[in-house]
């Protein structure tokens, strides 16, 4: 093993405090990213659903309550 001991590990020769804080540093960021990640997903689905559902509203509106009416008009051709 390349260390004498567990405090010589964490140590690292006097360069302990510099590896350390880049580990914590990339394991924060990353658990920033995750969290981001998820949120935004949440906020993309929630997004879609509230388009579906005015979307389906709009759809009711119009097959209920028709715009415009047609009759069908005989012509004679004398």
């Amino acid at each position: 093993m390349a260390f004498d001991s567990f405090s010589a590990f964490i140590a690292m020769d006097g360069h302990g405090p510099y590896v350390w804080a880049c580990y914590a540093v990339f394991f924060v960021l990353l658990a920033v990213m995750m969290i981001g990640s998820a949120m935004a997903k949440k906020s993309v689905v929630e997004s879609c659903r509230r388009g579906y559902e005015f979307q389906a509203e709009k759809s009711k509106v119009a097959t209920s309550k028709p715009s415009a009416s047609f009759a069908r008009v005989n012509v004679s051709q004398d």
